[in-house]
Formats: structure tokens, sequence, C-alpha cells
């Protein structure tokens, strides 16, 4: 996998807790990257490495800069370190770009519709500039859901569009914690819900597509809904970014001794109950390459030799992996005797 060192350009403060890093393209190896992927940056905090995939929020051929937005999680070690630490002319480590989450054009497209909520317009916006710029009569609907205006990533970039390209793109905001006025018909209180989305796709074609970027819930609402109405589940796209957790998979899971080969080097490494092969490997100082830590991507792939694993999220619906392939980000021990080989 291609590896960058980027220079940061410029740091633009987007609400309280998020900014985006706007990069220069390499000198001489350009960086190609599609609207709707993610760049994964790394860095090594306290001696240990660490890499967090951060979705485009640029588009290529409309900025000129590289620009990926992060928002601070409370927690998060990497997010506080770049709100923190990272400044201008700060040169960072990158993997070539990843992801599926891409606008295919047709024909017979009608419409776009965009779903998301909070920091999930990253891809969205990036998708949304490339779609309007290169594509300027499809009718583009953005649906987006926040606390209040304030906590709103990109509101200010989204005004500008809707000026601009006013005749095919329009944007509904959801404010779960802001006073509506009663003149903003495009403005809604509470959470985007299942009464709205069902009036939408009652209204909309047969040729509309869904990209959708924020909880599950809300993906789950609007797949209902489109089986409700007859509608191709096949017209919906989405983007996670954080790994999906049901309490079920975790029934049989494990804590285990897995043995881990990697760089011909075989090492023991205790996989404590509800830790992933990967962050255990991570833990015990193994530097395992790995990127989007959702089971999107395979950079974290490794081969089964004996024992057994079991693969949750996104990773068990993939029908792409040879046999005895799995994604460490995914992957958990049901069994003893497991052995790996990177």
């Amino acid at each position: 996998m291609k590896k960058y060192t980027l220079k940061v350009e410029a740091i633009k403060k987007e609400t309280a807790d998020s900014l985006t890093l706007c990069f220069k393209q390499p000198g001489l190896r350009k960086i190609k990257y599609v609207s709707g992927q993610y760049l994964t940056l790394s860095f090594r905090i306290n001696g240990r490495k660490y890499v967090r995939p951060y979705s485009f929020s640029s588009a290529p051929g409309v900025d000129s800069f590289l620009e990926v937005t992060i928002k601070r999680v409370p927690e998060g070690i990497v997010s506080n370190y770049i709100h923190n630490q990272v400044q201008v002319a700060d040169l960072i480590e990158v993997m070539e770009p990843l992801g599926n989450f891409v606008y295919i054009p047709n024909e017979e497209d009608s419409e776009i519709c965009f779903w998301g909520v909070g920091s999930g317009i990253t891809p969205l916006l990036s998708i949304i500039k490339d779609i309007l710029v290169t594509y300027p009569t499809l009718k583009v609907h953005l649906i987006y859901g926040n606390k209040n205006p304030e906590s709103t990533i990109f509101l200010e970039t989204l005004n500008q569009l809707t000026a601009l390209h006013s005749s095919v793109f329009k944007i509904t905001h959801f404010f779960t914690q802001s006073q509506i006025e009663n003149n903003s018909p495009n403005v809604f209180q509470g959470r985007i819900n299942k009464h709205f989305i069902l009036g939408l796709l009652k209204n909309s074609s047969f040729n509309t597509k869904h990209y959708i970027c924020g909880p599950d819930g809300l993906k789950q609402t609007i797949r209902e809904t489109l089986e409700d109405l007859n509608i191709s589940l096949n017209t919906i796209f989405s983007e996670d970014f954080e790994l999906i957790k049901d309490p079920k998979d975790f029934e049989d899971i494990t804590s285990q001794e897995v043995k881990i080969n990697f760089q011909e080097n075989d090492t023991f490494v205790v996989v404590e109950k509800g830790k992933s092969i990967l962050e255990a490997a991570l833990d015990a100082g193994i530097d395992l390459s790995y990127s989007c830590q959702t089971g999107n991507c395979n950079t974290c792939k490794g081969k089964l030799k004996t024992g057994e694993l079991k693969m949750i999220g996104l990773a068990k619906e993939r029908d792409d992996l040879e046999k005895d392939d799995y994604l460490l980000c995914c992957s958990y021990p049901t069994t003893d005797n497991i052995y790996i080989k990177i």
C-alpha cells in the first residue's frame, strides 16, 4: 500500500469540536481519490502508532487542497491529539485513499438523496460538491441532522452551495436542541423520523438513490421504509465510521491466547473477551497495518491456520474474502489453539 508524507497547509475551524486539515498535493506523486473515499492518517502518540481513517470533505477537481474533517471525540486519543497538537506546516504520514462509498453515475438517476447526522456530513459533502459540478442537472437533496445550527459542520459552505445551485440542490435540516421558527419550511425540530422518511420516499421516483452516513438506526429505518414501498434496497449506499456491534455477536466469544505470525516471527497475544484480534495485537506492540476498523477494507487481513474466529459487523456480510481470510479489526476468538498468519 502506497504511503505519502503530506504537509498541513491550513487548518479550518468548522465548529467548536470539528476542524478541517488542508494538505498540499505532493510535488511528484499526486494522490488520486474519488469523492466519498477516506484518507488514513498515521501518528505516533506516547510511543505507540495510531492509525485513523478520515473521510475527504474536499472533491477532486473542485478543491485545490486535499481536505479531511475531524470531529473531536471526548475520549478519542487521535482526534484529541489532532485538535490539540497538529499545527500548520506539520508533516503527517498518510496511506493511499480507500473506500467504496462513491457515486457511480447512471443516466437513469433522477435524484440523489443524502442522509447525514453530525460528522457523517463529511463524505456526503465531498460527493455533493462533485455531483453539482460534474452533473449540474441532477437533483440533489440533503437531509441533515444536528443539535443546532452552531454545531452544524459546513453550514456556511452548504448555504453557499444552495445559493449557487438553487435549481437542483435542496437541504432539509433537523435540529434536536434548537427552537424552530414557523416560517422555516425546510427546518424541523427533533431527529430525522420515520414519518418524514415515509413522506419523502412516497414522493420519490424509483430512480432515486440514497447515500447514508449516520446512525445504524437511521439506515435501518430507511431500509424498512423502502421495503414497505417495494423499492429496491439496491438504491441504498451507506458508510460506517464505527464498527457495528451487536451484543448477540459476543455470546460465544471467549478470552484466549492467540499466536500471531507477523514478518516471519511468532508472538503469543492474550485477547481479552470483547477485544478484537487487531486491538490485542497492537496493545502487544505488533505493528500491524490497518485502516478503516469497520470491516470495509482489507488492510488488516490475516489467514487463519488453526482454531476458530468470528467476524462481526460489516465483515460477516462480505462474500469477497477467501476461505480462512479474516479481517482482524472485526475478528474475535471462539476457540483455543488459534494461529494467524499475516
